[in-house]
């Protein structure tokens, strides 16, 4: 099978759409970007078929031309023919996720974005250096996207001293915005910082009571749910 043309695309897109499903997916986004309402798991498995028939560069292409078409789930599409661990080489991956940044402008995109972008951080962490100056983006949506991005380094179990350095580099951002007002950057942080506790309590509580005090409350809370409640006297950690 060839590679999927971007007009065979979107059409296999409509194919699966739903007004109904396409209006509240709008509401629910608060977006004006035109939306097909196609549920993500339904997106998932047609880049899947999608990508068996193509290489790297037609891959690239068709996702640039998938977002460039601008609907909400043409844009998730994208994204999704390259949330694949192993994509040797991925040099042209990475710039077309780039590219993709300084456009989100919603949660659910910034995410997705996200899940494919991780990856070829994982891929490559050197590629860390990129995001530096995300964290202090004047968009909220690229502020999130540096820790939603870099969600591999909370998730390590027994991190090797360079990624360890990479973790704390990243919480480094997490402290310069703890004071930031918005809340899907607040949310990310937390998503981060309850991540890392699942298997680091020490440093996400260490966190949490020092720079970590400025987030908002609701920000604290949902990263505390990651924390076990600490040992009292005379019981023994598990």
């Amino acid at each position: 099978m060839g590679a999927i043309t971007p007009a065979a695309a979107l059409e296999a897109l409509r194919a699966l759409g739903d007004p109904a499903r396409a209006a509240a997916a709008a509401a629910y986004h608060a977006t004006a970007r035109p939306c097909l309402g196609v549920p993500v798991p339904q997106i998932t498995e047609l880049t899947r078929s999608w990508r068996a028939g193509m290489d790297i560069a037609d891959r690239v292409a068709l996702a640039a031309a998938l977002w460039d078409a601008d609907f909400h789930e043409s844009r998730i599409a994208a994204a999704k023919l390259f949330v694949q661990a192993r994509i040797r080489p991925d040099a042209a991956v990475w710039a077309e996720i780039r590219r993709w940044v300084p456009m989100l402008d919603g949660w659910a995109l910034t995410d997705h974005a996200a899940e494919a972008g991780s990856r070829r951080l994982a891929a490559d962490p050197a590629r860390l250096d990129d995001l530096e100056a995300w964290a202090r983006d004047p968009s909220p949506w690229v502020r999130r996207a540096a820790f939603m991005f870099t969600l591999p380094w909370a998730r390590q179990r027994h991190p090797r001293p360079d990624d360890r350095d990479r973790s704390e580099r990243v919480l480094g951002w997490a402290a310069a915005a703890a004071r930031d007002r918005d809340r899907f950057v607040q949310k990310a942080i937390a998503t981060w910082l309850r991540t890392l506790a699942r298997h680091d309590a020490a440093r996400a509580r260490d966190f949490l009571d020092g720079p970590g005090m400025a987030l908002k409350p609701f920000a604290r809370r949902e990263a505390a749910r990651g924390l076990r409640p600490a040992p009292g006297p005379g019981q023994r950690g598990r």
